[in-house]
């Protein structure tokens, strides 16, 4: 039976405060500092997951709350210019958009979060009619979505048990723990998106090698982002790799992994090889740097 969605994602709802150039490591003490240039774009792992896979012309279903706000408002604009299914999204006026403030450095960032929006979504706010309506289940901002966190492990089995396939992206953990039952949904994870540094932190071990010997046990498919190196797979005793994309001029990163995931997802959901899903989703990525934000420079499907 042919399902009319493609993904299903919670959308962990916020905006992005970009601040770019000069020095962006802030000093106390009242020190007063010039930048050079800043953005206010939409934000959030999930959101901008669901951006680039809209705009690829996969049918996607975003479940989330945004504020009765200015924030919100922008939000609401921006997921429906890239062609998701707004049907989910409703705004709340109990809560207030969630807000990141990004500090930008060309291949990297340090980012201060307000949750807000982020965490308003709970397992009470997604029917279930969607389960056997979609095909593709993606969890992302694992560590940031607490009143979702308890409820994970029940909904990834309705998501098994109504023939989805399942991608993970934990993204950072702020407490550094890196637990919080995330063991209990990995063995019904089909992709496994960590970057570098999240795979060694959940596997806790001091290498890639030795944290692709631990997960292989519990996930099918292992994709590790490496930023401005590319990315690899490790998939059944094999190890896949992709190599960045050449001849493009970074503007920031914010975002890039989030797109690399959609662009992986989306070849993943056509039929592709694992190889071409990776240079699919580096493509994606890597594009996704050309611009400022998360969501301006995306790829899309016209």
């Amino acid at each position: 039976m042919t399902k009319p969605y493609d993904v299903l994602t919670f959308m962990d709802v916020c905006v992005d405060l970009l601040i770019c150039g000069g020095d962006v490591v802030p000093r106390f003490g009242q020190a007063e500092q010039l930048v050079g240039d800043y953005s206010i774009e939409l934000g959030g792992s999930c959101c901008i997951f669901a951006s680039q896979t809209a705009k690829l012309q996969l049918n996607t279903v975003g479940v989330g709350f945004v504020g009765d706000d200015a924030f919100g408002e922008l939000v609401l604009a921006r997921l429906q210019e890239s062609g998701m299914i707004m049907d989910y999204v409703k705004k709340d006026k109990s809560c207030k958009t969630g807000l990141g403030i990004a500090l930008c450095d060309v291949n990297d960032r340090a980012i201060l979060t307000y949750t807000g929006s982020i965490d308003a979504i709970g397992p009470d706010n997604i029917p279930e009619t969607l389960f056997s309506l979609t095909r593709h289940l993606h969890i992302g901002s694992y560590y940031l979505m607490k009143s979702l966190q308890p409820h994970l492990r029940h909904i990834v089995q309705k998501a098994k048990q109504s023939g989805m396939t399942i991608s993970l992206d934990t993204n950072w953990d702020p407490q550094e723990t890196w637990d919080d039952g995330i063991w209990d949904i990995l063995p019904y994870v089909d992709i496994f998106l960590p970057n570098v540094n999240e795979l060694k932190a959940i596997a806790k071990q001091e290498t890639v090698e030795e944290s692709i010997q631990v997960l292989k046990e519990f996930v099918p498919l292992i994709v590790v982002k490496e930023g401005a190196k590319g990315a690899f797979a490790y998939n059944g005793g094999k190890y896949f790799r992709a190599e960045p994309l050449k001849d493009i001029q970074p503007i920031d990163s914010v975002g890039a992994g989030d797109s690399f995931n959609a662009g992986f997802v989306y070849a993943f959901l056509s039929g592709h090889d694992i190889q071409e899903c990776l240079r699919i989703g580096n493509y994606c990525g890597g594009m996704s740097t050309t611009k400022a934000g998360g969501i301006a420079g995306q790829v899309r499907i016209v």
